[in-house]
């Protein structure tokens, strides 16, 4: 990034933030808002804490758990809705509904249909992160060239060796962008599910610093999400660089 022909290095942005942070959280809004250096030395103190861990057990366990199962059906449907006109109008409509939908709004069912317990936290983290898995599977599959399915069939491919041999890998790129989004997005789903299912994990947490107007911990609560979240997208987007040769060769 430049400016008036200067480089500036993307990390400058986060540092203005942080900075206008610290002089925010030393005003008035300290109550709300406390300074960020705060809110760092909380964070290194709750971290290590066995209350943290097993929070952070709890949640990790139910997030691992629904992304795995959002994967497993996300990938194969969105590469059915690539290959088949038949599924892809039947269910294009009702995923763009989803995705785009309130979906906080859908717990309460699960909860009524699941109960209060881990499987509808496990539920809300898929119900959060398919539906792009889902998309971006098909995009990847309706981009291959029909030259590489034709030759696929000619050898006598079988459905699942055309799966497992040309669909899975030549749309790689686009299906590992949609797990990392989708991962990002059951961040939002394990919170939201431990928040209104049962007040577990690290919805326990929140529930307890939020109510107690413990606002340094609460921070760093958030913090660690989003380092958490951070962390994960940087990892997946540095397999999907690691890939792209195959967005070029799959269309020769």
């Amino acid at each position: 990034m430049k400016i008036y022909g200067f480089r500036v290095p993307l990390m400058a942005s986060l540092i203005v933030w942080i900075a206008l942070w610290e002089v925010i959280g030393r005003t008035g809004a300290a109550l709300v808002l406390p300074p960020f250096s705060s809110v760092v030395e909380r964070m290194v103190e709750i971290v290590p804490t066995p209350t943290f861990l097993k929070a952070l057990a709890m949640t990790g366990e139910a997030y691992l758990i629904g992304n795995l199962i959002a994967i497993g059906i996300g990938v194969p449907v969105g590469v059915l809705m690539g290959r088949s006109v038949v599924a892809d109008r039947l269910l294009l409509p009702w995923v763009n509904i989803f995705l785009s939908a309130p979906l906080s709004a859908l717990v309460p069912v699960i909860m009524v249909l699941f109960g209060l317990g881990m499987t509808t936290i496990v539920l809300t983290v898929v119900l959060f992160a398919v539906w792009i898995i889902v998309l971006d599977a098909r995009a990847g599959v309706r981009g291959i060239s029909p030259s590489l399915v034709e030759m696929a069939r000619s050898y006598g491919a079988t459905p699942l060796q055309a799966f497992a041999k040309i669909y899975l890998w030549a749309a790689l790129p686009e299906i590992l962008a949609g797990i990392r989004l989708g991962c990002i997005r059951a961040v939002k789903g394990v919170i939201i599910g431990q928040l209104l299912v049962s007040i577990v994990g690290f919805g326990h947490l929140f529930e307890i610093y939020f109510s107690n107007f413990l606002m340094e911990h609460f921070w760093a609560l958030v913090l660690t999400l989003f380092a958490f979240a951070f962390a994960i997208a940087e990892g997946l987007g540095y397999l999907e660089r690691r890939v792209e040769y195959y967005a070029s060769s799959r269309q020769q």
